[in-house]
């Protein structure tokens, strides 16, 4: 009787072991970008951590292929989602399709317009202030160009409007022109350069100033500049590309606002088991309600981005988010830790 209490209450245990193992699905809407393998990692571990599973799909750039990928893991028995959206509003149908099955859904660093996605991001209106700041305390007058996101991101706007608080008082004052603006489709590099070739050929090269909005857009900017022999005016960036961070390092790039996606895939693999688990938006530790510009109210919660620039590079080093070796890298007599 001892043995098959024991082996009863051995099943018993094994059951609710397998209840409680969830598998959370991640929604890449493109993962060429240097950023998203270190968002991967800290999903990853998270997940690990709470005994849970990990399964993605990459859509490539394509929202209509980010549909079929969201479907494809709902097929698989997800017990929650992790969407970066491509197209905040072409994803929606995803999350009405998990809401009839009962799934929870992260909108992941980019809002998706629904309030059953639970948006977890950085303070992206801040993080355009801080650009804007840089920027403009290095180059407080003259003719400025501002290489914005994808058109399909509602960050891209939400990173324009903090950048236009900062440089509005200067423009009134007819300090500050803005002589070239662009959306660059898909955040692609190679997009943001085509744009700032443009924009210079507009202008005859009398551009003093880019408020560029991600470091890979900011990375074609510096090219397009480089190939006209203007590399070294104020540029501006996000993420704490390595590539962008020794940009800084250089001196090619004024600003990276570093959101360490360390803390936001941690954060998001652990909201995503506390959601599959039942926890309700609202007790997400951290959560407040939202209202976005178009008129959505949503749970949310937003990590502090910070700016680094030639004056604080070593916080980065010291995180552990770059060697010195990577960043320092072709730097000579450059600012700490390069010098």
């Amino acid at each position: 009787m001892y043995k098959t209490l024991l082996a009863t209450a051995a099943m018993t245990l094994g059951l609710a072991a397998a209840a409680s193992a969830q598998t959370v699905g991640v929604s890449w809407s493109n993962f060429q970008e240097e950023r998203w393998k270190t968002d991967e990692a800290a999903i990853k571990s998270a997940l690990e951590a709470a005994g849970a599973t990990y399964v993605s799909a990459d859509a490539q750039s394509s929202s209509s292929k980010q549909l079929s990928d969201v479907e494809s893991l709902m097929a698989q028995g997800v017990d929650a989602l992790i969407i970066l959206a491509q197209d905040t509003q072409a994803i929606i149908p995803a999350v009405q399709a998990a809401a009839n099955e009962g799934v929870p859904v992260i909108a992941y660093d980019r809002l998706i317009e629904d309030d059953r996605a639970f948006y977890l991001t950085f303070d992206n209106v801040e993080v355009g202030r801080m650009q804007a700041r840089a920027v403009f305390e290095a180059q407080p007058t003259g003719n400025y160009v501002m290489i914005k996101g994808s058109p399909t991101d509602p960050n891209a706007d939400f990173l324009r409007g903090g950048q236009q608080e900062i440089l509005q008082e200067a423009i009134d004052a007819g300090d500050i022109t803005i002589v070239g603006e662009a959306y660059t489709d898909g955040w692609l590099p190679a997009n943001a350069q085509r744009n700032m070739e443009q924009i210079l050929t507009a202008n005859d090269n009398e551009v003093d100033a880019v408020v560029a909005s991600n470091d890979g857009t900011a990375g074609g900017a510096v090219a397009a500049l480089t190939a006209q022999g203007m590399d070294g005016i104020p540029v501006s960036g996000q993420d704490g590309d390595h590539a962008a961070l020794n940009r800084v390092a250089r001196g090619t790039q004024t600003v990276s606002v570093w959101k360490d996606a360390r803390e936001l895939g941690k954060a998001a693999g652990e909201i995503a088991v506390q959601l599959a688990s039942g926890t309700a938006m609202s007790d997400i530790e951290g959560a407040e309600q939202w209202t976005s510009p178009a008129g959505t109210t949503l749970w949310a919660e937003f990590l502090e981005p910070i700016p680094v620039t030639a004056d604080n590079l070593t916080v980065v080093v010291d995180a552990g988010w770059i060697e010195k070796d990577a960043l320092c890298q072709g730097v000579t007599d450059g600012p700490a830790p390069c010098n």
